[in-house]
């Protein structure tokens, strides 16, 4: 790569900007949090996981769904052609970033009807979403989506649209998965032994 490459401004101006989410004050408690004392929950009384969200946002739930089976749990997509119902056991992990989309609504309430515990992320805590209405709990994520991308001053965005908030997704299911390993006790040879061999 060419020394005066911008890749490298470029990296640390998306590293700070991602890493500032995480200090920003929220109105719900953290989602770092949420998610660990959640997940684990559902592990101690043997329940499926489940993860939904639409477009980039539910290809971080699916990166997050992954890791939840390497790590030994029952982890699902919903609409994969081998998703199980959904039971009072059970949980719902749902990001509605800018606040609601009517599928996640809709799969809320599928979740809720069975007793299932259903956690929503999104970064507009204060929508008045029915996701948000039917969440057991909502863990809010302080970052741009498309709901207030335009706010700014007409520059282009590093981070167009919904960018950071989909980022930040990605870094707080690292730190999950992280946390994880140690309250479930897994070890990273054992996560590793999970990993498909048919690729």
């Amino acid at each position: 790569m060419a020394a005066d490459s911008p890749a490298a401004a470029y990296a640390a101006q998306i590293c700070t900007h991602l890493a500032s989410i995480f200090s920003t004050p929220t109105s719900t408690r953290p989602p770092l949090t949420v998610l660990i004392e959640e997940i684990a929950a559902a592990h101690r009384r043997a329940g499926k996981i489940f993860v939904y969200g639409v477009g980039r946002e539910g290809l971080m739930m699916k990166a997050l769904c992954m890791r939840l089976f390497h790590l030994g749990l029952s982890a699902h997509c919903v609409f994969d052609m081998t998703t199980p119902p959904i039971s009072s056991a059970d949980l719902l992990i749902a990001s509605a970033g800018p606040g609601g989309f009517s599928t996640v609504d809709a799969i809320c309430g599928v979740a809720r009807s069975t007793g299932a515990r259903v956690v929503v992320l999104t970064a507009q805590p204060d929508s008045e979403s029915e996701a948000l209405k039917l969440a057991t709990v909502v863990a809010q994520i302080p970052a741009q989506t498309m709901a207030d991308d335009r706010k700014g001053d007409g520059e282009r965005a590093l981070l167009p649209m919904g960018s950071v908030y989909e980022g930040a997704l990605f870094v707080v299911f690292e730190m999950v998965v992280y946390e994880l390993m140690e309250v479930l006790g897994r070890s990273p040879d054992e996560i590793r032994a999970r990993h498909t061999n048919l690729e």
